[in-house]
């Protein structure tokens, strides 16, 4: 196989990777808190004995890296719903350990405590936070009062750096060993939530170039394994 094909096809399948996180994006454009991702390529040079038989570079992923640009905000007018306004993730402690999020979409468990809808506590500055059974209410710095009395703040944190987290699923992350999240002062906005930072027609766009892209380097493909072949089959034959 010539080394252009190989570089096609590398190509081709980096273009699959980011289809794939594309679609990813896609499914989570409704999803409150969501953040999309960026994909890196880069040059893979091959080893010697390779390079000696072909004379063409590859083409792979390098990576995947966390927009954690804001997204916009908007009211819901639902109590139990929270925004933070700039950076921070709300903390929710799970059976795996504490995880972080900025999908502020909470309810009323059961047994009256603050949790996530998969019924996952939601850490307030002194553990979890029991509601009651009263109306709710929270204000500007996180703090959550149930009728007339102050059952809790929110417990919003940061970590020194974006690449201190990685996403475990859709708007979850979990803290990278070593990385230890520091309590903030944030303003959180009760009754509102902070949508998906992914644009419809940014993405929409990208996948269109994706698709003729990889049209075109299965066309190179084709012309090189098939129709190049082919033609030096039949000079051959003919001597």
């Amino acid at each position: 196989m010539s080394g252009g094909a190989y570089s096609a096809l590398s190509g081709m399948r980096t273009r699959l990777e980011e289809l794939d996180r594309l679609a990813f994006d896609l499914a989570n454009v409704s999803t409150a808190g969501y953040k999309t991702e960026r994909m890196a390529k880069m040059a893979s040079d091959r080893d010697q004995f390779a390079t000696a038989l072909e004379a063409a570079v590859d083409v792979v992923g390098a990576g995947t890296k966390v927009d954690f640009k804001p997204g916009t905000i908007a009211t819901t007018g639902r109590d139990l719903d929270a925004a933070i306004e700039g950076s921070g993730f709300f903390e929710i402690e799970t059976a795996r350990g504490p995880r972080y999020t900025r999908n502020g979409s909470f309810h009323r468990r059961a047994d009256g405590v603050l949790s996530t809808a998969e019924g996952e506590p939601v850490m307030g500055e002194s553990g979890e936070i029991s509601l009651g059974n009263a109306a709710v209410s929270i204000g500007p710095d996180g703090t959550i009062t149930s009728g007339n009395a102050v059952v809790g703040r929110l417990r919003v944190v940061e970590f020194a750096s974006d690449q201190d987290v990685m996403r475990e699923s859709g708007s979850r992350f979990k803290a990278l060993t070593g990385a230890e999240p520091t309590e903030v002062e944030a303003k959180v906005i009760g009754g509102a939530l902070e949508q998906s930072n992914v644009s419809i027609v940014e993405r929409m766009a990208a996948l269109t170039e994706l698709t003729r892209g990889f049209e075109a380097l299965q066309r190179g493909v084709s012309v090189l394994m098939n129709d190049l072949d082919s033609r030096v089959i039949s000079e051959l034959g003919r001597r």
